[in-house]
Parts: structure tokens; sequence; C-alpha cells
């Protein structure tokens, strides 16, 4: 990625913009069959983007027809490992070329600053994809132990037609983490964007067109959870569904899946994620920057934000002040400003929801305005049991927890009904490993923050996630089913002697 334009040029894109409003199913874009429309909005400015389709229970049935259709006759699923893995490359080209155009696109439609969207999230995205796409034809299947009368081989097959469904705080992003292996194994795939941030996945779906995924394998169903969610969870002809959001949304596909035809479901869902500091914690300014990025980071929109900091009381005071200063660096205004590390977040009923948490209550040591749809870094002193320490608030909100010793912070790190990801800090290794080890979470990161790579796996225990992670080799183990193939190589003859 180039250098950061000013927020003029940034602007200047903006106004260029066309904006995919339609549906994506089988190749190209369509209205809702219903031909219902609805607003996505600029969470920052309060602007009508766009009138895209309002899909539904028709749409997804056409969609899921076309993606059968794709499937089974094997225009995508039997081409050779190879020959998806150049059409995949080739996608990654073209969003590479169109990155700034996708980059002001999705700080348009979610809020998110334009710093982030080019320096993290367009580039990982295209990583991602390439990724999955590189690894396309280097995964081996087995053979297992057998007898010299038997060969048994253990083989990959790609699951079938696939319901993602994604959340708005990172659409390209978690995009990517999903279709990267669900293309990459040969599945066919129905995309659900977040009702808030639809406009980057209807793009890409057509950049994929022109990438050379054949029609049927790659649909974009833009609608509410209602409407769409619901239909591609309970449909009979979708064979597994993948869903990055809220844990209360997660538990409804586990129901739909048990209700219709026992669909595998994999959940990535929400966090209240620990950063515990222990007292012999090295260089508390780095470890500062570190707590400001786990929770300030795009807005604290972010199942794995470092949201609570658990700390030991002898070095509190100072490693607040370092928080502090550090977070004043995190200037809040335009997201099209490349100055700005704050921006707005995603809708009016989201920053109400932020907004519930900062009234009156645990003590306010930064922080603490909100208007507008903007809310600024804050930071509160909790006791265990408030609200603050307990729910995830998806906002830019830490909250701060004391404790005496390792002990104490260990426990409270896993006093919590969610497990996606931790953080700990100390310079005793020993105390690193066993607290790491201790810490009931799907990623634990010493002495930083986190999330590992693409070629780690990403998900959570307890209330965070369910049926398999996203990320490194793992992730295709979503969208492929195992098989058995039994050979007997016994001789007729032998075989009536005995």
């Amino acid at each position: 990625m180039s250098d950061l334009l000013t927020t003029e040029e940034y602007k200047a894109i903006a106004a260029g913009l066309t904006l995919p409003t339609q549906a994506f199913v089988d190749g190209s874009f369509r209205p809702a069959q219903s031909g219902k429309t609805f607003d996505t909005i600029n969470p920052a400015t309060g602007e009508v983007l766009a009138k895209l389709a309002a899909c539904g229970g028709e749409d997804v049935d056409f969609a899921v027809q076309k993606a059968r259709d794709a499937f089974e006759d094997g225009r995508w699923s039997r081409l050779h490992p190879s020959e998806r893995k150049d059409v995949l490359i080739k996608l990654a080209k073209l969003m590479t070329r169109n990155a700034r155009e996708l980059a002001v696109m999705e700080s348009l439609d979610s809020g998110k600053t334009i710093y982030d969207c080019e320096t993290v999230d367009i580039p990982e995205t295209i990583h991602c994809l390439k990724w999955h796409a590189e690894l396309i034809d280097k995964i081996y299947d087995q053979v297992s132990p057998a007898s010299d009368d038997h060969i048994s081989m253990v083989v990959r097959e790609p699951v079938g037609v696939v319901g993602l469904v994604l959340p708005w705080n990172f659409p390209l992003l978690m995009l990517a983490w999903k279709i990267g292996p669900a293309l990459a194994a040969g599945c066919s795939v129905i995309v659900k964007p977040a009702e808030e941030t639809s406009l980057t996945a209807l793009r890409v779906a057509e950049l994929a067109m022109e990438a050379g995924v054949p029609p049927g394998v790659f649909n974009v169903l833009p609608g509410s959870g209602p409407d769409v969610g619901e239909p591609l969870g309970r449909h009979m002809d979708v064979d597994a569904l993948s869903f990055t959001g809220s844990t209360e949304t997660g538990r409804r596909f586990l129901r739909y899946a048990a209700e219709s035809n026992l669909k595998e479901v994999t959940l990535e869902m929400g966090g209240k994620n620990p950063a515990v500091v222990l007292d012999d914690a090295e260089n508390l300014d780095r470890v500062a920057a570190h707590i400001v990025n786990g929770a300030f980071w795009n807005m604290g929109e972010n199942c794995s934000a470092s949201s609570r900091l658990i700390v030991q009381q002898g070095v509190k005071d100072a490693l607040l002040e370092r928080i502090k200063a550090h977070a004043r660096e995190w200037p809040m205004g335009d997201p099209l400003d490349p100055l700005n590390r704050v921006g707005a977040l995603v809708s009016q009923e989201h920053f109400n929801k932020v907004c519930s948490y900062l009234g009156k209550g645990p003590k306010v040591v930064m922080g603490g305005t909100a208007k507008d749809g903007f809310v600024e870094p804050t930071i509160l002193d909790v006791a265990a049991d408030a609200p603050q320490a307990r729910e995830e608030i998806f906002g830019p909100v830490l909250s701060v927890l004391t404790v005496e010793n390792f002990d104490e912070a260990i426990a409270l790190a896993n006093a919590t009904e969610y497990g996606l990801a931790a953080s700990i800090f100390t310079a005793n290794i020993k105390r690193a490993i066993r607290g790491a080890r201790a810490i009931r979470a799907g990623t634990v990161t010493v002495n930083s923050f986190g999330e590992g790579d693409i070629s780690t796996p990403f998900g959570g225990f307890k209330a965070s996630g369910f049926g398999g992670r996203d990320n490194g080799i793992h992730a295709h183990d979503q969208y492929t089913q195992l098989k058995t193939i039994w050979l007997d190589l016994a001789d007729d003859a032998d075989e009536a002697v005995n």
C-alpha cells in the first residue's frame, strides 16, 4: 500500500465512487425479488450512502439453488486445485489494483478510520486470500495403517453449499477469513453481509467474477438477519454455515441447524478479554502502548479487544499514567482524515448501547464523552461485579480491575462466560507460561496484544466460539468433509480358501 493521501483526496475518491446496490447471484447483480430496498448509512455523517436490495427468503432459495447447481456440475468444486489457486490469486491482484477504492468504501460504510482501512484491513484481506490460495495445492490427504490386503485413504472433499454470515466490525477482513478457505476447498458460498456494511462484499463479488470465479459459486445477499440470515440457517440445502457475530445470534444458528437439516455450524462470537499486567512487567511504557491498541483499535469494536485491564496493585498508578499518555495520541474525528485513529461507531443503535455504559457508577479515569456517533477513548476504574467488567461493551471503553497477586489475576481473567483472547504481561517466563496455560481462551499473547497471524487458528472457548477455527490450515476443516475410501486387495482365490 502506498503512502496515505490527504483528507481532501480521500473525499474526492469518495465522491467518485459507484456503489453497488443490488444482490449478486449467479454471476450478476439483480434486485431483490420483492423489489424492497433498505438504506445503508454513513455513521460518521448520518448520510444515506445508497439504497440496497433488501433480500428475503425467495432470494435465499434462488441463490442456494444456483450455488447447488454450480457445486454439483463441478465448474468450481472439481477444478484442479491449482486452477482454483490461479483464480484466487487473480482476485487478490484485482483487489490490490482496487485497494484504495475498497478502503474508502469500507470507511464510508462502517465508520472505520481510513488509517485502519489502508494500513490494516485491506492489506490483511488481500494477504488472507493469497495465503489460502497458495495453500490449496499443498494440503495432503492421508493413508492409514493397514494390512497387506487393504489400503485405506482418508481424503478431504468440499462440504458443498455454505452460508457465510458476516459481522459489521471488519466487513472485508471477515469476508476474506471465510471465502478464502471456503472457495479454496471448492465450496459454493452464499455471503450474508451485515446489514450495516454490505458494500464491499458486493464489490468483491464483482471482482471475483472478473477474476474467473464461475457464476453461482460466489453469491452475496444483503438484507436483515430475519429475512436472510434465518432462511440461510434453516435452509435444507445449505450444508454448512459459518457465523461471526454476537453470542445471542450464534445461539440462534445452532437452533436453526437443529430444527432443519443439522447443517454443520461454526460460530465465532463475543469476548470480554483480559489483559493481565503483573507487578514484574518490564517497560510499562511499551505495555501501555499495547493496552491502548488492544482497547481502542477499531473503536473497540473488536471481539478480541482488551476490554478488561487486570492489573496488580503495585504497578497500577504508574501504568494508568502511561496508558492515558498513549491514549491521547489517538485523535478522534472524521474517518476520512488519515490523522484520526478513532472513527464513528457503526450505527446509532450501537452508539446508544455503548453510551449506556458511560453513565453513573464507575470512576472515570479518562474520557467518557460521547456525541453524534463518536465515543472518545474511555478508561473506567470498576469493581469486578460491575456491568462494565462483565458485559461486552464493544466500544472504546477500557475497564480497570485491581488485584493483589498472580492467582487472583488468573481467577479474575477466567471469571467470564467468554474465552476468546487474553494477554499477560510479566518478565517471569514461568509465570507467563503458567498464566497462558491457565487462562481459558483460544488465543493468549505474552507481553503483547494480538491475535496471532493468518497461520494461527483463531477462535474461542465457552460462549466465544463453537465448531471450528478461522485462520490457518485449521480453517479449511470448516469447509471440508473427511471421507474414508477402503480398498480391499485380497486375492479372490485366497478369500475363497479362507
